[in-house]
C-alpha cells in the first residue's frame, strides 16, 4: 500500500488550498473553476486538496547562544 505524504484528514477544507481554485490578483478571494468567486476560507463539496498551495509554518529559529553556553 502506498503511504501518503500528508495526512489530509487533519486539514480543514478551504478554497485557498483547493486544486480547482486560484487566488485572485487582489488576494481577497479565490477564483474557482467549479463554483466561481469564493472567499479564501470557504469550501464546497468539490474540494480537492492541493499540497503545493499550503504555506508551511515557520520553523522556530535557533536562539542566540554565546560561547559560555557550551562550556562545561
Amino acid at each position: 500500500m502506498r503511504k501518503k505524504l500528508v495526512n489530509t484528514e487533519d486539514i480543514t477544507p478551504a478554497c485557498r488550498l483547493c486544486s480547482h481554485g486560484m487566488i485572485a490578483a487582489d488576494g481577497d478571494c479565490v477564483l474557482c473553476v467549479k463554483t466561481g468567486i469564493r472567499q479564501l476560507d470557504s469550501s464546497c463539496r468539490s474540494f480537492k486538496y492541493d499540497p503545493l498551495k499550503r504555506v508551511p509554518k515557520k520553523s522556530v529559529g535557533i536562539g542566540h547562544f554565546t560561547e559560555e553556553d557550551f562550556k562545561l
